[in-house]
């Protein structure tokens, strides 16, 4: 081997080096292979604590919990706990981002992804809150009621949303105001087409504020639906009819009706004419007036004056019959209950008619023939006389 190949070896070996230092120094995203290793291995425990939080910190939480004899403790770790597991893949993130040493714009990108993983943390957080933080208002459902309540978290939740994805946006240098600007050329384009989307939102808002009727309630609107109220959206109030057919009520239509809410009854009412025949004596109609009207008073099932008007009166002569009104109240609002009531106070109608010697008159029409009464001859030689006799 001559001398100029035997000096030209370590010189190579020099390169070579040199080419292996430059790619372990700059081959991994443009910095070197250690510090990209190291940022990936910081990842990775960041992700393996994220497991152990998961698998250990909240399961401990959840059973600590458990443990109390509230709910809202495990609402609040039910919550938090997805945000919780977040935290620790930002902090492995952040580490990582200054291992690299990401120089000018990487380095201010990797900031701004990590300040937006901070945020969804946040927010996200805060979105979850909202439900701990609406069995919290227990105490004040009585003033603002269950559904206003639901309507303020979903709105709470929106603001949330909201907020956080404008907080990024600004991160990312992102101007929020032009958004909103072009945001609001559109809405109102829009609501020019959305009117009565507008109209139902304000009505389902009177209508919660009024506490017209809340969910379970069963309402009658004349001309547009009876039922029993299983939800009240933004948009449309959903009513369950006695078939189970739903309903879709416009807000609008449950706001500017009137509408009778059957299930805030404090009492059931019936009112009936009671009809006995002409024949009947003034001494019957009392006893009948007497018995029926003591049955009702001495009931426990009835409503007693003078909580209600209570009546048993001969009220009217008809067409053929001399009627009784019974006015009377029972103390059950319950459907059943009240139909119930109303069969045991027929048949003591009925008995009590049986006995006082008379009976329940029914449309019926009486003719009267006179005697000696002048029967109608036609004119003679009339034709129609002809087809008279004939008939006869």
């Amino acid at each position: 081997m001559s001398t100029a190949a035997s000096d030209s070896l370590p010189q190579q070996l020099r390169d070579f080096w040199s080419i292996v230092v430059e790619v372990w120094n700059t081959s991994f995203l443009g910095v070197s292979v250690g510090q990209g290793l190291a940022a990936v291995l910081v990842v990775l425990i960041g992700f393996m604590v994220r497991g152990l939080i998961a698998r250990w910190l909240i399961a401990a939480l959840t059973r600590l919990a458990g443990r109390s004899e509230t709910t809202l403790d495990d609402e609040v770790v039910a919550a938090l706990s997805g945000p919780m597991k977040l935290v620790p893949v930002i902090v492995a993130l952040f580490f990582s981002i200054n291992i690299i040493h990401l120089g000018g714009d990487g380095a201010l990108r990797g900031e701004q992804f990590v300040q937006s993983l901070v945020v969804v943390a946040l927010f996200w957080a805060l979105h979850n809150a909202v439900g701990p933080l609406a069995l919290a208002m227990r105490g004040v459902r009585s003033a603002l009621t269950p559904v206003m309540i639901d309507w303020l978290t979903k709105a709470m939740r929106i603001l949330f949303v909201i907020v956080g994805a404008a907080a990024v946006l600004q991160i990312w240098d992102i101007p929020v105001a032009g958004i909103v600007a072009g945001l609001g050329l559109f809405g109102v384009a829009i609501g020019l087409g959305a009117q009565d989307l507008f109209k139902n939102l304000i009505a389902g808002i009177l209508i919660l504020a009024e506490k017209r009727f809340l969910p379970g309630d069963w309402i009658l609107v004349d001309g547009v639906v009876e039922g029993t109220v299983e939800e009240i959206n933004f948009r449309s109030t959903l009513v369950r009819r006695f078939d189970k057919g739903p309903v879709y009520v416009p807000n609008s239509k449950l706001a500017d009706n009137a509408v009778t809410n059957f299930s805030r009854m404090t009492h059931r009412r019936i009112k009936w004419a009671i009809g006995v025949r002409y024949d009947t004596t003034s001494e019957q109609l009392r006893e009948i007036r007497d018995k029926v009207l003591a049955w009702v008073t001495d009931h426990p099932e009835f409503a007693d004056p003078p909580d209600v008007a209570t009546f048993m009166r001969v009220d009217a002569f008809g067409p053929s019959s001399i009627d009784f009104l019974l006015y009377c109240f029972t103390k059950t609002t319950n459907w059943g209950e009240w139909l119930r009531l109303k069969e045991d106070l027929a048949l003591f109608v009925k008995q009590t008619v049986e006995k006082a010697g008379t009976e329940f008159a029914f449309p019926s029409t009486s003719v009267y023939l006179e005697s000696g009464a002048e029967v109608f001859q036609p004119p003679a030689g009339d034709g129609a006389a002809a087809a008279v006799a004939d008939a006869q």
